[in-house]
């Protein structure tokens, strides 16, 4: 039987855009969480989502793998991007629709909203 921590690690090797928040893109549950998935889904491409609230496992030792304490968390290609403050800024640069459509355009194939 895996880890909680393997089945992190599995979910951010298997998806090239993944994000952990509260709630679903469709019904964020934190203001964070809206804010973070609202700039990812302008940048027009597919991605995955763990709902922290629906797995107090991963929602417990997520901040311990990526050494990051809060929610959301995006992850691109396996490495951490940041939370809120992060993706925001970087949306509203212009930086974070290049490094999605770059990671996508790398991965081919991915399901918007997809359960991780």
């Amino acid at each position: 039987m895996s880890t909680t921590v393997e089945n992190i690690q599995q979910q951010i090797s298997e998806n090239q855009i993944l994000i952990y928040m509260k709630g679903t893109p469709q019904l964020p549950q934190c203001g964070f969480s809206a804010q973070t998935v609202q700039a990812l889904m302008s940048c027009g491409e597919r991605f995955a989502f763990v709902n922290v609230l629906d797995n107090p496992d991963i929602r417990a030792e997520l901040p311990k793998v990526g050494n990051w304490p809060t929610f959301p968390q995006l992850w691109v290609e396996g490495e951490l991007v940041g939370g809120c403050d992060i993706v925001v800024d970087m949306h509203q640069n212009g930086e974070l629709e290049k490094l999605i459509k770059d990671a996508a355009q790398r991965a081919g194939t991915a399901e918007e909203g997809d359960n991780a």
